[in-house]
């Protein structure tokens, strides 16, 4: 059909009117659209602000209606309203329903796990890649350096809809900042403001602009990167103890690459496991297509690493580092400066995008652990001022490092923790000694009918402590039936500890009161530069003497004996065959001092009540498990029977 004229001319005015508004719209200014309103206490916060969201969740396998899991995720937002940027921002998230955390986009934990993680009591996130947050003073407002969005993934037990897996609450662990009481927003929002302290003051004590001041633990690991090229880089790891109680022997450290690095060469120190395996079927093989993998070192994205025996410390391809090569001891300060600190060098190689000399990322999730040594929690690293070192040529100077990276790691107690030591008491007004606990160093989950887990150990004749467990039961029955006392059916465990301590109340007069110690190896390994620290409340402001070991009070305590292996007598020898191996038990290796105690500085203290007994005992570092007992003044056997039995035992130690 035709189409009139007139309507010809009215669309083709439309058109020309349509493209003259058009081309004023280009020609006028263009003014960005206002920023949409904030909520108020995002607006009103002059500090930190910390929000967490619930954003959704469902139930997965196995289905179990008394203990239903569930998929959760959230997100956590930290945003700087202050003045002043956060370095190494740490967050507290108050978990309470049994948390799984599978994983944390941009923040780690820091504690040093690794994903998945048990988080049900709570946990602190670290900042990563991304560790620091800039103020809007510094930014003119750019949100992208001010804020970090974290989103979580995790499983909770129990919390199914329409009810919310909501934290008990969440706040900033920065020093230098107070948290308000977190407030929640409908039923799956939380939020929080932290104020600085001081308000007028820089958090990060204006030591560096760009660096964290460098902080105090009970050990500390240093990660300085000594050399950097644009594919790989040499870093110098050192790992010093500071609490005098502290140790480790035969250290192994573990950490996470988190940039698909992995390392090339070691002097110091060598892997655990020597694997490549993960760069040839990986796109480190990719990338690296003429390098030869056979002699790589480790590709592992948790490597484990391990020292060296002195036999290689002066090795031209291993050793020759400054602290390396002592099958991993470290020693308190206290013992030997210089046996406080070991180090290692490593080449790491870099995948892209990161081939740029000053592209340097530490390992993340750093754990270290001995053999029978106190537990560390490791935090995040921060960037702290690079280090320096000696000049290696003698000169009077210092050569920094390039990038300086701290981990500081403090002594922790699991409730998980089971202890590797053990305590028995004795006295001389029992003739009784009291073992150490039933299972106090743990027993199999499902002990077997032939001994129980939670009787608690018999009594034993104090000659009897020198006899393995396994060798005992005799001498227990018929200690009992002496001491007209029940026996159990079946008889208690054994207390499975590799290393145990008698305390033996030794005497008690007016002026004064000594003890015995006695320290018992039932392992298969010695100890060298042994110690042991043993804590009484009352009793040390009277300290004397020890008389066979190096003793004294600890250092800034009023209640600690340290004490440790004179030289030449500084090993704790292992258990041994019995003269006659198809006849007698094995012999544990021992050692014992005799310590006296004036009662002039102690007024009112009650020895054979209890204040001559140790309320701490550690043994190289590890909490030992006391007995749950004291020996009590009960009627004993007879006189002679009660000599008898604790001459034996000195005896019995001396000979050996």
């Amino acid at each position: 059909m035709a189409v009139p004229a007139q309507l010809h001319s009215i669309n083709f005015s439309f058109i020309l009117l349509l493209l003259s508004l058009f081309d004023t719209s280009l020609s006028q200014p263009q003014t960005p659209s206002p920023a949409p309103a904030l909520p108020p206490p995002f607006d009103s916060c002059n500090g930190i602000f910390l929000s967490y969201n619930y954003t959704g969740g469902h139930a997965i396998p196995p289905t179990d209606p008394t203990n239903q899991a569930y998929r959760f995720e959230s997100t956590l937002t930290v945003l700087n309203n202050g003045r002043h940027e956060l370095k190494s921002w740490r967050a507290f998230v108050g978990f309470q329903h049994q948390e799984l955390l599978v994983s944390a986009s941009n923040a780690v934990l820091a504690d040093g796990s690794s994903f998945p993680a048990e988080v049900g009591n709570g946990t602190v996130l670290a900042g990563f890649p991304i560790s620091d947050l800039k103020s809007a003073v510094e930014t003119a407002g750019d949100r992208t350096q001010m804020e970090v969005r974290v989103g979580l993934v995790g499983t909770q037990l129990g919390v199914g809809a329409p009810d919310v897996p909501m934290p008990l609450n969440i706040s900033l662990v920065n020093d230098g900042y107070s948290c308000l009481n977190a407030t929640n927003q409908g039923n799956n929002v939380m939020h929080v403001c932290c104020i600085q302290d001081d308000i007028n003051s820089d958090p990060n004590n204006g030591v560096n602009d760009e660096f964290l001041s460098r902080q105090e633990g009970d050990l500390v690991i240093m990660y300085d990167v000594i050399r950097a090229y644009s594919d790989n880089y040499w870093a110098q790891v050192s790992i010093s103890i500071h609490n005098p109680l502290g140790r480790l022997d035969k250290w192994q450290l573990s950490f996470d690459w988190m940039r698909e690095e992995f390392i090339y060469a070691m002097r110091g120190a060598y892997p655990y496991v020597v694997d490549t395996t993960d760069c040839i079927f990986g796109r480190q093989g990719q990338h690296y297509k003429e390098m030869d993998f056979s002699q790589v070192l480790n590709c592992e994205r948790r490597p484990t690493i391990v020292d060296l025996p002195p036999t290689r410390a002066n090795d031209s391809i291993l050793g020759r580092i400054p602290f390396c090569c002592r099958n991993g001891t470290i020693l308190p300060p206290l013992m030997d400066p210089s046996k406080s600190i070991s180090s290692f060098n490593m080449q790491v190689y870099k995948m892209p995008p990161d081939l740029n000399r000053t592209e340097l990322v530490p390992p993340q999730n750093w754990k270290i652990k001995g053999t029978m040594n106190p537990e560390y929690e490791c935090g995040s690293p921060i960037r702290v001022t690079p280090s320096q070192f000696p000049d290696p040529s003698g000169l009077p100077s210092a050569t920094a490092s390039i990038a300086s990276w701290q981990v500081v790691c403090n002594i922790t107690q699991s409730k998980q923790a089971v202890p590797r030591c053990c305590v028995s008491y004795s006295a001389f007004f029992n003739d009784s000694a009291i073992p150490c606990n039933t299972c106090a160093c743990g027993c199999n989950s499902n002990p077997s009918q032939t001994c129980s887990a939670t009787e608690p150990a018999l009594l034993l004749r104090p000659d009897a402590l020198l006899i393995p467990f396994e060798n005992r039961t005799a001498e227990a029955l018929s200690w009992a039936d002496i001491k007209r006392q029940s026996v159990p059916n079946p008889l208690p465990c054994g207390d499975n500890c590799g290393v145990s301590i008698n305390w033996h109340l030794l005497s008690d007069h007016k002026d004064g009161w000594t003890a015995r110690i006695t320290l018992f190896n039932w392992g298969d390994s010695s100890f060298d530069d042994w110690f042991a620290a043993v804590q009484l409340d009352k009793a040390v402001p009277g300290f004397e003497e020890v008389y066979t070991f190096n003793g004294s009070k600890l250092l800034g305590s009023n209640n600690t004996l340290f004490m440790q292996g004179r030289p030449g007598l500084n090993y704790l020898l292992a258990e041994t065959d019995g003269a006659k191996p198809k006849k007698d038990p094995r012999v544990p290796g021992t050692q014992q001092s005799v310590i006296s105690f004036k009662k002039k500085s102690t007024p009112g203290i009650e020895v054979a009540a209890g204040d001559g007994f140790p309320t701490k005992v550690l043994f190289n570092g590890e909490e030992c498990a006391l007995p749950t007992r004291l020996p009590s003044k009960a009627p004993m056997v007879s006189g002679r029977s009660s000599v008898f039995g604790f001459l034996t035992l000195a005896l019995l130690l001396l000979m050996q």
